[in-house]
């Protein structure tokens, strides 16, 4: 049974930094292209950035720069850190696990129907 978890998000100021988690249970987070998805008020979910197994990782334009999405295999998380925020990273954030070979992660990370499991969401608010 697979299970994503997501730690609990905040509230930071804009230009403040945050670190959102994700803990899948169920397999090793190095074994599976995983990404982080996120959806703002009165908006479509959107890809934020992706990892695949071998490591490389893929980004949407907005957050190039100023995000790094990782894997720890030793806490055996998935990890967004998100630095120099602004008010329109404000949204509810999604991780979640995909079905995405390594060959294709450029082409495939920011559609929502190549990932099968999802977290629940955890609020990121920048005031």
């Amino acid at each position: 049974h697979v299970q994503l978890v997501e730690s609990v998000g905040g509230s930071v100021p804009a230009g403040g930094s945050l670190t959102l988690s994700c803990a899948p249970y169920g397999y090793p987070v190095s074994s599976a292209c995983m990404g982080w998805f996120r959806q703002r008020p009165g908006k479509e979910r959107e890809g934020v950035a992706a990892i695949g197994s071998d490591g490389i990782a893929s980004y949407t334009d907005s957050v190039k720069g100023r995000f790094t999405i990782s894997q720890d295999n030793a806490r055996n998380t998935l990890d967004l850190q998100m630095d120099d925020l602004k008010h329109e990273d404000t949204a509810l954030y999604y991780c979640a696990r995909g079905r995405i070979a390594p060959s294709r992660l450029w082409e495939v990370w920011s559609r929502v129907g190549e990932y099968d499991y999802w977290g629940q969401g955890t609020q990121v608010t920048v005031s």
